[in-house]
């Protein structure tokens, strides 16, 4: 899947351009750089996707905040991706409708690979994009 990434973070713009500015670290648009391959899916390698794409579920009623939100969970792969200082995943980079939202940073050996966010959001394509340190960036997408 193309996307613009960003050479200093490894931010990937998904909506079809590289931003003025990186949401992630601020780097200016000339630090993107345009890759046909930015993403993969489960469809491009299927013997690597079981580790890789993102596993989207959502609570309709978030268990925190009540009415008004809903509970984003996501975990790395259908069979938990390791989490060895040789093999991990970076960072988890949520999207809504293509437009960047938030980035979470995971930690070697610390944290499973898998985060969550509170959306205010009823409605729209969440995607969200995994970084591996060896496999590369992957995505998986639901429907909010």
């Amino acid at each position: 899947m193309k996307g613009f990434v960003c050479k200093v973070c490894g931010f990937v713009s998904i909506n079809g351009s590289a931003p003025d500015k990186c949401p992630v670290c601020g780097a200016p648009k000339t630090s993107f750089v345009e890759n046909q391959n930015a993403i993969k899916t489960a469809k491009d390698e299927v013997k690597l996707s079981e580790k890789h794409t993102p596993v989207i579920v959502m609570e309709r009623k978030c268990g925190l905040l009540g009415e008004g939100c809903t509970d984003v969970h996501v975990k790395i792969g259908s069979v938990e991706h390791p989490t060895l200082p040789e093999h991990h995943i970076m960072h988890l980079d949520f999207y809504l409708d293509n437009e960047f939202i938030s980035r979470i940073i995971l930690t070697p050996e610390k944290l499973h690979p898998a985060g969550a966010l509170h959306f205010k959001a009823v409605s729209g394509k969440l995607s969200v994009v995994e970084l591996c340190n060896i496999h590369g960036a992957w995505i998986g997408e639901e429907n909010i």
